[in-house]
């Protein structure tokens, strides 16, 4: 974090806030703040024009940089260090710190104690229990500078000699779920200032003064002599009731309605007490009485219809700005299945019919429509990040494992290390169920070579006729190979000829050679088949135990001379 030195109120502080995103801004752009909307804020930042400080707005905001300074000492007594009021910028993001200590391991933020905080700040609290507009200021500072550990929140009032009144505090400790949701917003803030479009301004909503029915004067002279301005008063109610509007549509026709109606209804009792004092002077005047009612049963039916369309168009209203947010948050979901390529964001919820819960005014009801949807845009816009990335990762990997996916669309909405994990395990299965397979069929290969070799062997033996006396093989000697055998598996029986040696135990030479009989072996074949034999009293002998290891040898030495022998005839054939 760079340390800038800048005095509240100048024009160079004026320029600076307006190009970095401020702490004291960031609960406003959450939508978090009480004293400022998202849409003002947004309406600030794209026209640079803001609403002038008056001069109660300026004692309170001195009565809080006093109740700062008073309450400072109490701060460094209890973190144990001095602290310096500063500002600081890190990138785009800015904070105005009330005090930061020497090695900026440690914060402190100062707010004049209210009845909101004293509801929080209770015996034991920490910093997730503040007000979460208190939350993402101090979120906010921790991302300008990452090094804060721990922020202290205090509250504080005190008295005109500067006294102290009362005192509250707690410590907050860094979220980085928050931190990256206030990034989030920022960007989505940012994209928002990029694309306003100013509204239509209109005039501050104020019901206008409505023209006044003339008084309701009925007057009977003599028997049957009736004066009066009943049609004088009929003219005028009607020019009354043409001039309310048709279908209002702005906060303004709204309030002029509202207004119209309250003047019906008091032309309705003024129509129904001269009704009441005309009966009381005759009893025979029913055409008076007859226009009368005709005349206020008009006031009566008009003022019902322009309330019943007040609130039929009341919900209209709300309907078209709900309406509109969830289009607008349609076609976010759109444009981000195209930059990922593929149809995989899922619906991303947006209550916007809780945002305008108890709200009346068209300005309330889209700001908190627009404030909603910039957080379903950022929650929206952080998964599809997380499965660009995972897309990437999947990318990554061998396409022949792709189809090992086929609920992708929802694996993808994973984190990024639960996706991985599952590619991985599903990789490593896949891999190891292809080389059992491939071993499996290797097994079933050999046993198959095997069957036909001990058929041909089986068939070749039936077919040649019995020798009268089988000449004994010439000895295996050093530096030449034996003569291949009629039948390896001779050989490979005579392994079970032998018992189990008992340990230490020694062959002979002699006794070697009865147990390979047919096959001949002499003390230079030993040496040539790897096998160091030993001389006792003129004889050659050689441990039992390496006789296994003597015919396995025997077995390899006869197989090559046979491969030897085969290959060359069957190149010829």
């Amino acid at each position: 974090m760079e340390i800038v030195n800048l005095t509240q109120g100048t024009p160079e502080w004026h320029v600076h806030r307006a190009a970095h995103f401020n702490a004291s801004d960031a609960p406003a752009m959450m939508g978090v703040s009480p004293y400022k909307t998202r849409d003002e804020l947004v309406r600030e930042r794209a026209t640079g024009l803001t609403d002038e400080v008056g001069a109660a707005k300026q004692r309170i905001f001195d009565a809080g940089h006093r109740s700062e300074a008073l309450a400072r000492p109490l701060a460094e007594k209890i973190i144990g260090e001095e602290l310096a009021p500063l500002v600081g910028v890190s990138g785009r993001y800015s904070s105005s710190y009330d005090g930061l200590t020497f090695m900026e391991l440690l914060a402190f933020e100062h707010k004049s104690l209210n009845d909101v905080l004293r509801a929080a700040m209770v015996e034991g609290c920490v910093g997730a229990d503040l007000p979460m507009v208190y939350q993402v200021q101090m979120e906010h500072q921790c991302l300008t500078n990452p090094t804060i550990e721990r922020v202290l929140f205090m509250a504080s009032k005190w008295a005109d000699d500067g006294t102290l009144v009362e005192e509250r505090h707690c410590w907050y400790t860094p979220n980085l779920e928050l931190r990256a949701r206030v990034v989030a917003g920022w960007e989505q803030f940012e994209a928002d200032v990029a694309a306003y479009v100013p509204p239509v301004q209109a005039e501050p909503v104020t019901a206008r003064v409505m023209e006044s029915l003339p008084a309701v004067v009925v007057q009977l002279s003599g028997q049957i002599a009736v004066t009066g301005n009943l049609d004088k008063f009929g003219e005028a109610l009607r020019r009354f009731v043409d001039l309310i509007p048709a279908k209002p549509t702005t906060d303004q026709e709204f309030a002029d309605t509202d207004a119209a109606c309250k003047a019906l209804k008091k032309a309705e009792d003024a129509l129904a007490a001269a009704d009441e004092t005309t009966l009381a002077q005759f009893s025979d005047l029913e055409q008076v009485r007859r226009t009368m009612r005709d005349l206020r049963e008009l006031a009566s039916t008009t003022r019902l219809a322009k309330e019943k369309l007040v609130e039929a168009r009341k919900k209209e209203i709300r309907l078209e700005i709900v309406t509109d947010g969830q289009t607008k948050l349609g076609d976010h979901l759109r444009e981000l299945n195209e930059r990922i390529g593929r149809p995989f964001m899922p619906q991303v919820p947006a209550d916007f019919a809780g945002a305008i819960k108890g709200l009346r005014t068209l300005d309330s009801l889209r700001n908190a429509v627009n404030t909603e949807l910039a957080r379903a845009k950022v929650a929206a816009t952080e998964i599809a990040t997380v499965i660009q990335a995972n897309l990437a990762h999947l990318a990554a990997t061998p396409a022949r494992h792709h189809a090992l996916f086929p609920d992708l669309a929802a694996l993808v909405q994973k984190a990024g290390d639960d996706f991985k994990a599952v590619v991985t395990a599903r990789v490593s299965q896949h891999e190891a169920t292809l080389k059992k397979q491939a071993d499996e069929e290797a097994e079933r290969s050999r046993e198959r070579i095997r069957q036909e070799e001990a058929d041909k062997l089986v068939s070749q033996q039936a077919a040649a006729p019995a020798p009268a006396s089988a000449p004994a093989p010439a000895p295996v000697a050093a530096g030449s190979a034996p003569r291949p055998v009629t039948s390896l598996g001779v050989v490979t029986s005579l392994l079970s000829a032998r018992p189990a040696p008992v340990e230490g135990e020694t062959m002979t030479l002699g006794q070697i050679k009865s147990l390979l009989t047919p096959v001949q072996i002499d003390a230079a074949g030993l040496e040539f088949l790897g096998f160091k034999p030993t001389k006792a009293r003129g004889a050659v002998l050689l441990p039992a135990g390496d006789y296994p290891l003597l015919v396995d040898a025997l077995v390899q030495h006869l197989q090559g001379v046979r491969n030897a022998t085969l290959e060359p005839a069957a190149a010829a054939a």
